[in-house]
């Protein structure tokens, strides 16, 4: 008997299709993989960061090694996490311990029972009267203090963090506020939602008999991808916003308006790095008088902004081609000017093609910008006050005149 053409593929298909639809892949999946369980903190994960502040496994001395156990991606990703985790409140602990910062509590109202999040401050970060940094990081996982978690586990502390920063700044005589423009919810597990019966009108089976029947079509309709991707059940989570600190873009208002308008610097300097970048020109947008009025100067590196999508006015372009410099990435030696492809900060080159480190490939190059700025606005300033003394002096001078 001759056969129809592709019947045999659809039979194929078909086999395979019910052979799937009785493999649980849920449990064969988890008998290759580890369980998800890490260590949770450095010491038991067996690394720590040696006198260059580059990471090491204690035993072998060898540098963090991602991939753990071979074809394991998501395995070794989550526990690549886990690490990112710890590394956060390491570096939380250096800001403290080495840098001598403290915690300023956001909402600055916060209850006892709603999300909060923090900055990092200075002893003299409101008191100090001549000078005030800021640090913005770029979007992500990255928390206070960190650039690139990237660098911090596979470079240095320094290239990855904020601290070689803070240290500097602290050394020539600025206070220091390090924003935390990521921490923006609280994560809640969610609670497990009541299976529904069905109505007794429905069917006229026994509801033990549906509600197998039921599982049993549910398990066949669950997607194959989502089953492969997740084979180990995870908690579901849900997120519940922070106040008025919901995005980094309202953080960054937020640290403004009840930190950095109210401290006592007669000139704050930014350091914004990538998304930090994009959320200082939109402070720029709704608050730009205080902002013009305060900032001395603004260090963006490799910066993401778009005053045309932010819809920056022509006044804020202006001030941004004056008192802003971007540090972008680039293969041309640090500090050499790139055609900016919108006219609105000068760009430079940071030295380096890579994304994260451009923040401290620029380094000195940054301070350096910051003293050239602050000598300029000292000059500025008392320019303005001999022209305002001058022009008080010679009226005097033409009264005694008449009345000779």
């Amino acid at each position: 008997m001759a056969q129809i053409p592709g019947q045999e593929n659809k039979e194929k298909t078909t086999a395979l299709k019910d052979l799937l639809s009785r493999i649980d892949l849920d449990e064969l999946m988890k008998k290759d993989e580890p369980p998800l369980n890490f260590p949770k903190t450095l010491e038991e994960f067996e690394y720590a960061f040696n006198e260059q502040g580059r990471l090491r496994h204690t035993t072998t001395g060898e540098a963090y090694v991602f991939n753990a156990r071979e074809d394991l991606h998501r395995w070794n990703q989550k526990r690549y996490e886990a690490l990112g985790e710890i590394i956060t409140h390491y570096v939380y602990q250096l800001l403290e311990t080495k840098c001598n910062l403290t915690k300023e509590i956001v909402p600055v109202d916060a209850t006892e029972e709603e999300p909060r999040s923090f900055i990092y401050m200075s002893a003299d970060g409101m008191s100090n009267p001549t000078k005030l940094l800021v640090l913005i990081q770029g979007c992500g996982v990255v928390r206070a203090g960190q650039w690139a978690r990237r660098l911090i586990i596979n470079q240095d502390l320094d290239s990855g963090t904020q601290i070689p920063f803070i240290t500097r700044a602290q050394e020539e005589g600025y206070s220091v506020m390090v924003l935390n423009p990521n921490e923006n919810h609280l994560e809640v597990e969610r609670p497990a939602k009541p299976t529904a019966l069905p109505s007794p009108e429905a069917s006229d089976e026994p509801a033990e008999k549906r509600e197998r029947k039921d599982d049993r079509e549910s398990k066949k309709k669950r997607d194959f991808y989502e089953k492969y991707r997740n084979p180990q059940k995870e908690s579901e989570t849900e997120q519940i916003p922070i106040r008025e600190n919901g995005s980094p873009e309202e953080h960054v208002l937020y640290a403004w308006d009840h930190f950095v308008s109210k401290a006592a610097a007669r000139n704050v300097f930014v350091v914004a790095h990538s998304y930090g970048g994009l959320s200082l020109v939109e402070l720029l947008i709704q608050r730009e008088a205080q902002v013009k009025n305060r900032v001395c100067a603004v260090a963006m590196t490799d910066s993401i902004h778009n005053i045309w999508h932010q819809d920056a006015s022509k006044s804020i372009q202006e001030w941004l081609q004056q008192h802003c410099r971007n540090w972008v990435s680039s293969p041309e030696p640090l500090d050499t000017p790139v055609e900016p492809m919108l006219s609105d900060c000068p760009r430079v080159s940071a030295g380096t093609e890579r994304h994260e480190l451009t923040s401290w490939r620029s380094f000195n190059s940054i301070f350096q910008f910051f003293s050239e700025a602050l000598q300029t606005e000292e000059e500025e300033t008392s320019n303005t006050v001999t022209t305002r003394s001058s022009h008080r002096t010679k009226p005097d001078h033409d009264h005694n005149h008449n009345d000779l």
